[in-house]
């Protein structure tokens, strides 16, 4: 019964239309991992049972080779004893003659009963000879099924990924087009280019005011020399000190010609 179950599981599998079966599939995937655990399951079964029924037909041929050389070898013997007991015969020793054609006749019905066991075991051994080659063709069919399934399986797999992948990328180039990566950038550089101007705007008045700060303490250092030095002269007549008035500009210097006058 075991082997009868098997048998026809192996033949049911090794028929099974994989497309049809993931065409009216739910999950094709689920469908398909399941299958594959099933197959691997079942060739593993399967082979357990060809390889028990294989050696079932190993021993019955072992017993049937057997047979027939027993069958030979009792031939042999009863040809033997015979052919001794035509010499006894031809001797005159009818005693021994005789004793010789009993122990023939003895080979002879043994002989008979080798071949009987030898031809009893034929049909069986056709016929399992016959279910092994079966078993083993279905076998060989679910291993093709299997690597089919592992195949498409695999191919299935590749194609969601790579679906989700383009879901992905469609997703991201719709995003796109609601906001556009070129006008942002426009944006961003005509915020830079007013900072920079903001900034240069600054460094430049920066620098002129500290100028002109510069150049008023200059001036007022210079007038408070000149009426510092003025008062001096007037209460005593000073000496003005040496190197004053060295780096006024032409602009605060009296005419020469005033001097003169003096």
């Amino acid at each position: 019964m075991v082997k009868q179950s098997i048998f026809g599981r192996i033949a049911q599998l090794a028929k099974a239309n994989i497309n049809s079966i993931l065409d009216n599939a739910e999950d094709p995937q689920k469908m398909l991992d399941q299958m594959v655990r099933d197959y691997t399951n079942n060739i593993a079964e399967a082979e357990s049972a060809v390889a028990q029924t294989i050696g079932n037909l190993r021993m019955l041929e072992d017993d049937y080779n057997e047979d027939i050389k027993n069958a030979q070898d009792w031939g042999n013997k009863a040809l033997a004893a015979s052919r001794k007991a035509d010499e006894y015969r031809s001797g005159g020793d009818a005693a021994d003659a005789q004793k010789f054609d009993n122990l023939a006749k003895v080979a002879l019905q043994r002989q008979m009963a080798s071949e009987n066991e030898a031809r009893s075991a034929e049909p069986n051994i056709a016929s399992q000879t016959e279910v092994v080659s079966k078993l083993k063709t279905g076998l060989d069919q679910m291993k093709g099924k299997l690597n089919e399934l592992t195949s498409k399986r695999n191919e299935l797999v590749a194609r969601s990924k790579t679906a989700a992948a383009q879901t992905q990328v469609n997703d991201a180039i719709k995003s796109l087009d609601f906001m556009d990566p070129t006008s942002e950038v426009g944006r961003f550089e005509e915020k830079i280019r007013r900072e920079e101007a903001k900034v240069r705007g600054q460094q430049e008045l920066a620098s002129s005011s500290l100028d002109a700060q510069f150049n008023q303490l200059e001036d007022l250092g210079e007038q408070v020399e000149i009426e510092a030095r003025l008062a001096a002269l007037k209460n005593g007549g000073a000496k003005p000190a040496l190197g004053a008035g060295s780096g006024q500009n032409s602009s605060s210097t009296v005419d020469e010609a005033e001097f003169d006058k003096l």
